[in-house]
Formats: C-alpha cells, structure tokens, sequence
C-alpha cells in the first residue's frame, strides 16, 4: 500500500487540506487541481491511481464534464489511456438541491461518490476500497 498517487480535483482550499493530510498520513502522495481543466491536465502529468473530483468549480457540472471526458467510449480519446483510473465523486448537491444522483447510472461514470463534508476515515475507507480493484 501507499505510494500510491491521488489527484484531488477540488476548488475549495480548505477541503482540500482536510482531505490531504489524512491522505499523506496514510502514505499517499497527493497531487491537486483546482479545476476541470488543469485536473484533465494533471492527470497526463502524474498519471494518478485515483482521482478525488467534485461536482462544482468553475461550473455548477464540471466534476460532471471531467468524469464524462476522462472514461469517454471514443476509442480516439486522449484520455483513454486514463478511463481506468477510479474517481470518486465528492458532493455536497444532495444536500443542496433536489437533484438525485449515483454511480450506478449509466449516465455519470464514476466509481463511488462521497458526501461533503467527509469523515477523514471514510475518505480513507473508500480509497483503499478503490485502489484495491
């Protein structure tokens, strides 16, 4: 275990740091975006063995969009080499709207999503959960 490299997609500086340092106390090396675009850039920078995303940066969808750019079906994709990588979905939108939601929709490729605010030791569940597969 650990060694393990986790992109945090996440505008919020003070999640972020909630998130990380259980993150690197458990020896995973964490990297940060703190949106869609400069996370679809990381991702080919350090090739991350999971990406932590959340639903609303710049735009109320861009987790949304990055989920849906990062396991796109087009065998042309260049994030195909990517599409394998487990995201983590991390939210606070059943909280605050009437919006309903799930990875188990075909719709929204995700591996798992995580409610705001996050337990430190559930956020560690899910990732060695994930890491595992």
């Amino acid at each position: 275990m650990a060694n393990e490299k986790i992109l945090i997609i996440d505008d919020d500086d003070d999640l972020v740091l909630a998130m990380r340092l259980p993150l690197e106390a458990a020896g995973y090396k964490v990297f940060r975006a703190a949106n869609g675009v400069e996370g679809l850039q990381k991702v080919k920078e350090i090739n991350p063995d999971l990406i932590i995303l959340d639903v609303m940066m710049d735009s109320t969808t861009e987790g949304f969009q990055v989920s849906l750019t990062l396991r796109s079906p087009d065998p042309k994709s260049e994030y195909k080499a990517y599409s394998h990588i487990p995201i983590l979905m991390l939210t606070a939108i059943h909280q605050t709207t009437p919006l309903r939601f799930g990875p188990e929709q075909d719709y929204l490729p995700v591996d798992a999503f995580i409610e705001k605010p996050i337990e430190p030791a559930k956020l560690l569940e899910q990732v060695r959960k994930h890491l595992k597969k």
